[in-house]
């Protein structure tokens, strides 16, 4: 059961950060653009800073607004922090060559638990403070906290399910989470490459249609032998430390007590 829920302020907020990640990463399909990088080298070394700088107060707004409904105080808030920092000392531990990446192992279960407007924030912070920790800042960065805010997001919006049931169920979501992180993260780059062949290429003159299948083909064709490393190496990790996991967060969470109202009495002989 999750502790943490989506309230209205929340929901409001996770969609403006939805809707700007969204065209942050989709608007090439729909608007066109040459098939080059920029005058930095990078895709997206011009504009990442402002998005970059877009996302920082809608994070906030979400944490703020998970506040102010009553979803989470100040303990709350120093419990996204140690799952933040824990997960940024996970990165260094996967093995990037082969795509494997223990980063997104906490983000699972502490979506779970916490609820998706928590999963969010902390999968955002996860690779922002993970990037500091190993160096990883780039035009990328951004896109990445925004993938991973959506991994722990949707681990918030899985159906409840108790005992083997839950861990099998979270393992599973754990693998897809792997393969639709590298899939998405494509977008980033791939509209801006110019050295692949013409079926797997961005076709700036070509219908989204045309540019989602060629989307695609390019995802099995470059980086289908990254993600399937990452999404096995969740499974693993969820299968087998899923549950104490899974039991410890809920054992922080009750004593915590994030979703008890607070109330004032007077003290014992005031008037």
């Amino acid at each position: 059961m999750n502790v943490v829920r989506l309230r209205g302020r929340s929901a409001f907020a996770l969609l403006a950060v939805t809707a700007v990640s969204v065209a942050a990463f989709g608007w090439p399909l729909f608007a066109g653009t040459k098939s080059a990088v920029n005058g930095g080298g990078l895709p997206h070394s011009s504009d990442a800073p402002w998005l970059f700088v877009a996302l920082l107060p809608l994070l906030l707004a979400v944490l703020f607004a998970e506040l102010s409904d009553g979803a989470l105080d100040a303990k709350g808030v120093a419990m996204l922090g140690v799952l933040a920092a824990c997960g940024a000392a996970l990165r260094p531990l996967g093995a990037g060559a082969t795509g494997f990446n223990a980063v997104f192992f906490l983000l699972v279960p502490a979506g779970r638990v916490f609820g998706r407007g928590f999963g969010f924030v902390l999968g955002a912070l996860t690779l922002f403070a993970s990037a500091l920790l190993t160096a990883g800042v780039g035009p990328w960065l951004p896109f990445q906290m925004v993938a991973a805010g959506w991994v722990g997001f949707g681990a918030g919006c899985l159906p409840r399910l108790t005992g083997r049931a839950e861990v099998f169920m979270l393992a599973g979501y754990a693998a897809f989470a792997g393969l639709a992180y590298g899939l998405v993260m494509n977008l980033w780059f791939w509209p801006f490459a110019h050295d692949y062949p013409a079926s797997i290429s961005y076709v700036p003159t070509a219908g989204w249609e045309t540019n989602v299948v060629h989307w695609l083909r390019h995802d099995v064709v470059t980086s289908l032998g990254f993600d399937i490393p990452r999404a096995f190496g969740n499974l693993v990790l969820v299968l087998v430390a899923g549950r104490p996991v899974l039991a410890a967060l809920r054992r922080a969470a009750r004593r915590a007590a994030f979703d008890a109202p607070v109330v004032f009495v007077p003290a014992e002989g005031a008037p």
